[in-house]
């Protein structure tokens, strides 16, 4: 599938601001399922520094400031994404979610003293495999949105059977997630604790996906939050709404021989063709897609718009250099 994402945020000030210094994740990334074919940006007023980057995580970052006086910000990004279908034979893994939450702890430490070092030779040790099991090992850590607790245990309880695969268990719980949870925009905000969202059963897309990375932690289990953009199905004879499309956010999961498998609570599926990443980190602190300060303004108002439009799909393969 072939998409043209048109991400607006327009902010309103009641009185001037002097200057503001902001940070995108807005640029969608590069990796097997997805190609960024091209991504701008159009801000008004015109920034006075753009600079761009890559963080920890491999996100694109845009920095910008502005330091003119204004009394409305709006920043659009634009971008065109092919997302390509891929299969995924889920009963092949078997293995157990006790074997990865031990092969995760146990990482050979002369392994890790020589990933460190950048001087992994041995013979028995597979380089690439050390790595990306190290890398693995931070999302098994709490995170600033994302701390284990007895409760988000004892919920994730009933999916760990003993012996289960770990695909098996991440599936019950992204199910039962989705048929014991609400729907509810107006219940949280990017500041409501796990433990309120567990205890009301309500939420939205980043608190679900919070949730299942928060239960899957707290059993030794690697699992990462994605932000992105999901297509938006318009019913048979009514006509799309440009700018409807919203946001989103869903969950993945280290499974060895394996990699990083998608999981979406909010709609108990696997993300496929109509879900678009933007970014990947810890959780949605690591992948705000646009944050910042803004010196002065006194009361503001915020709107975002988001259009995730289907294209033809024309495709020519970027030749990268070696």
């Amino acid at each position: 599938m072939r998409y043209r994402i048109t991400h607006t945020t327009h902010y309103h000030y009641s009185q001037p601001v002097g200057l503001c210094q902001n940070e995108a994740r807005l640029h969608p990334r590069d990796f097997w399922r997805q190609e960024c074919q091209s991504s701008h940006f159009d801000i008004n007023p015109r920034p006075s520094d753009f600079i761009e980057r890559v963080d920890f995580f491999g996100n694109h970052v845009t920095y910008f400031a502005v330091q003119q006086a204004h009394t409305e910000l709006t920043v659009t990004c634009m971008s065109e994404v092919i997302v390509f279908p891929k299969q995924t034979h889920l009963g092949i893994n078997l293995c157990s979610w006790e074997s990865v939450q031990a092969l995760l702890r146990h990482i050979p430490l002369q392994a890790q003293m020589q990933s460190q070092q950048g001087q992994i030779q041995q013979q028995s040790i597979n380089p690439d495999k050390t790595l990306e099991l190290l890398d693995a090992q931070q999302y098994v850590l709490d995170s600033p949105m994302v701390v284990t607790s007895a409760e988000l245990r004892h919920y994730a309880q009933s999916s760990f059977l003993p012996n289960r695969p770990l695909v098996d268990v991440v599936q019950d719980l992204m199910q039962r997630i989705f048929t014991d949870f609400t729907y509810d925009p107006s219940f949280t905000t990017i500041a409501t604790p796990l433990s309120a969202v567990l205890s009301h059963k309500r939420g939205v897309c980043q608190d679900f996906a919070h949730l299942a990375i928060a239960c899957l932690r707290s059993y030794g289990i690697a699992a990462r939050y994605i932000s992105g953009y999901i297509e938006t199905i318009t019913e048979p004879g009514q006509q799309r709404l440009v700018g409807a499309d919203a946001s989103h956010a869903w969950f993945a999961v280290y499974i060895p021989d394996m990699g990083w498998l998608e999981f979406d609570p909010t709609n108990n599926t696997l993300p496929h063709e109509q879900h678009i990443t933007l970014a990947w980190g810890r959780d949605y602190s690591d992948v705000t897609p646009l944050k910042g300060i803004a010196f002065g303004g006194g009361q503001h108002t915020l709107s975002v718009s988001v259009d995730v439009l289907r294209l033809p799909f024309v495709y020519e393969r970027r030749l990268r250099p070696r």
